[in-house]
Order: C-alpha cells, then structure tokens, then sequence
C-alpha cells in the first residue's frame, strides 16, 4: 500500500529522513521553493532594476535554478535574468548540456549568451589538458570558466550571478577546505558581500539537497542532461563527497549541520584572517588578488 503524504492524504513521492517526513509532490515542491525563498530574503536581496545573470551549463542544478528565478521573479519587469553558458570543449560532453541550456532558454523566453574557451584564451580545455600540466582539469576548468563568467556578467551590467550549487556542494566545499586548512578558500564562502569588479555570487540552491534538485527537475519536467563530465575522476571533491554521504546516511542531516556551523563560525574567521586587499590583472584587467590573475597564470600569459 502506497505510503502518504505527512500532510495531506496525497501519495509521497520521496521520504526525507533528515526531516523524517513522507512528502507527496504538491508539498515536495512547495518545500523545495520554500527553502530557495527563504535563502534568496535571508542572503541576496533583490532589488527593483536587478539585472540576475544565471550561470547555466544544462545539468540538473543550473537548469532547476534559472526555472525557480524565473518562476518567482519572470513576473517583474524590473528583473531582467539573463542565462550564462561557457563552453568549454570537452568533446562529447558539452554539445548534449548545451543543447539543454539552449532548450530550456527557448521554453521560458529568457536570454541566453554562449561563450568558449576557444574565443576567449585560445583553446579548448581539452587542448589545454592534452598538454603537460600539474594540476587537474577541474582546477583549470574552475578557474578559467568563473573568471569568463564574471566578466560576462560585468558586461551586461549584472548585479548579481547566481550559481547552482546545491547542500551536497556546499557541504563538500566546506569539509575539503578544512582538510587542505586553506583558510582563505573558507573566506571566500563567507556571507556575500560587493566588492568592486567582482559580481556578487549567489547560490539560491544551497539549502536543497542534490537528490531534491534532481526530483524537483523531473516532476517538473525540464530538459537537463544527467551524463558527468569526463574529467571528474581527476577531482578530490569525489572522495569528499563518498565521505559524506556515508555519514549522511548513518546519521541524517549531517550536511545540513556542515553547512550550518560553517556559517556561524564563518564571520569569526574572517575577523582573524582578513581577506587581501585587491587589484587588477596587468594582463586581463579583471579583479585579483595579485598582479597577475590566477586565469593568466594558468595559460602561461606574462
């Protein structure tokens, strides 16, 4: 006999044991926007004239994101959200997010940039890891693609780029931080605030788990591509994220707890350690914390 809903007599669709609630998929999704809501009047403020730029690749969490931003502020004329889409060239990878990104545009009418690494520095990613390199491909992909993210977003003159990352994310984040004791990487995560020529980051999907953004994107039907990147085998992220899990399970809530401690102590830490003072590429021009940006250090430009 099929299990109900804690809230009504409805079938659930998902159990949640961190809650210990049956949910069926009217109150599912009720509480997942609930949570990205609340996150979004606790965090980012929104404001009249806001221009959101939406970072898109066409998996799960950023097709999820630019949706709910667009089902809760598409009705306002005074938010305009733009999606974001960088191309890496990953070869077989990035064609299928991309034809996603692109449909999923088209359906809520939004506006959609595409931009490569190949335009921008010249090469692909996949021609950048064909050569000898010490570091993995996530760690050029990572830093590559947020710097050609933040100078598109300053472009069209957004205020605000949001990401998708998710709870699982964030707690993952947190606890490879704390293993590696990089200190600054943990200020990085602390409340957002505007710093100039850097686009303030939001992350409206971080108090949902990574299991309910995919259930969300499919009883709500959207187009989002479910394959991983080629290169994620090279990244610690995987270990960390096992680690958790295990823990997730044999003791539920775990990463909301990760997560909720890191944002109390947070602040306390950026007291003791202050952040560096700021500067601008002699290369690029873009915001850095030195005089040569880490993008221009990883292609090599002197």
């Amino acid at each position: 006999m099929p299990i109900k809903c804690m809230k009504c007599n409805r079938d659930a669709i998902i159990f949640q044991k961190y809650s210990g609630m049956h949910i069926c998929k009217r109150h599912f999704i009720e509480d997942v926007e609930r949570k990205v809501k609340l996150t979004i009047r606790k965090q980012y403020k929104i404001e009249k004239g806001d221009i959101i730029a939406v970072a898109l690749s066409g998996g799960k969490d950023s097709v999820v994101l630019l949706y709910l931003l667009h089902k809760i502020f598409g009705v306002r004329r005074d938010i305009e959200i733009v999606a974001l889409t960088i191309d890496e060239g990953i070869a077989g990878y990035r064609e299928e997010t991309l034809a996603k990104a692109r449909k999923l545009t088209s359906e809520l009418g939004i506006r959609h940039i595409v931009r490569s690494f190949k335009d921008e520095y010249d090469k692909t990613l996949d021609e950048l890891t064909a050569q000898e390199r010490k570091l993995g491909a996530c760690s050029y992909c990572g830093v590559l693609r947020k710097s050609l993210m933040n100078k598109i977003a300053n472009e069209i003159g957004a205020n605000k780029l949001a990401t998708g990352h998710n709870l699982d994310d964030e707690a993952q984040t947190i606890m490879m931080n704390h293993l590696g004791g990089d200190v600054d990487r943990m200020i990085r995560l602390s409340p957002p605030r505007e710093i100039e020529g850097l686009v303030l980051r939001a992350k409206p999907l971080r108090k949902v788990p990574e299991k309910e953004v995919a259930l969300y994107a499919i009883v709500n039907e959207l187009p989002f591509d479910m394959s991983e990147c080629p290169y994620a085998h090279e990244a610690l992220r995987g270990e960390v994220r096992d680690m958790i899990n295990e823990f997730e399970v044999r003791h539920p809530g775990t990463k909301y707890s990760i997560m909720r401690g890191f944002d109390k102590t947070v602040g306390l830490i950026a007291k003791e350690y202050p952040q560096a003072e700021l500067s601008k590429c002699r290369i690029c021009g873009e915001t850095c914390t030195a005089t040569l940006c880490q993008a221009c250090k990883l292609l090599g430009r002197s």
